[in-house]
């Protein structure tokens, strides 16, 4: 199983609109995600656009579709980048997939763009994103109390982070 990632092109959009409004995986993005088909397409604009500060992400497994991610630069003093919309289509959940993804994301991130640091927040009620963040190499550094209105409740956000001197090396190891 070969697992790629690439910035996402137009051909993507139905993909991307149909993985995150998925019944399964729709919950668990962000309230603010970009779910119709102009915003996804805009999304794909702005990441050719201006690819130092902004990508919306494919993830493939053996050259198919499985998954998404993103970033968008939070700081350029500090090189700091915000991650976010981590979702694998459920059909190919457990096999460790987005693990490999995040650190092959983690190492374009930081050796490609040069961030230092990389970031996310997740939902305090998402156990499966959080471990996943943990066995990727993230540090969980904080918990923002009941910060999200997010499925008719209050929710935490839990804070994870990761910079330079965290990657495991070498990077042909992935």
């Amino acid at each position: 199983m070969t697992v790629t990632i690439r910035r996402a092109t137009p051909q993507d959009v139905d993909f991307l609109v149909a993985l995150v409004t998925h019944e399964d995986v729709e919950p668990f993005l962000a309230a603010v995600r970009p779910k119709s088909t102009e915003a996804v397409w805009r999304e794909i604009e702005r990441s050719n656009a201006d690819p130092d500060a902004f990508g919306l992400f494919v993830i493939e497994v053996d050259g198919t579709r499985t998954g998404t991610m993103s970033f968008w630069r939070a700081n350029q003093r500090s090189r700091i980048a915000d991650l976010g919309g981590l979702a694998i289509h459920p059909d190919f959940r457990g096999r460790k997939i987005a693990d490999t993804a995040a650190r092959l994301f983690q190492r374009h991130l930081i050796d490609d763009l040069g961030f230092h640091r990389v970031q996310m927040e997740i939902y305090g009620f998402n156990e499966r994103a959080q471990a996943h963040a943990e066995r990727a190499g993230f540090t969980r550094e904080g918990v923002r109390r009941k910060a999200y209105w997010r499925n008719e409740e209050w929710v935490d956000g839990v804070l994870y982070g990761l910079v330079v001197e965290d990657l495991d090396r070498p990077a042909d190891e992935l």
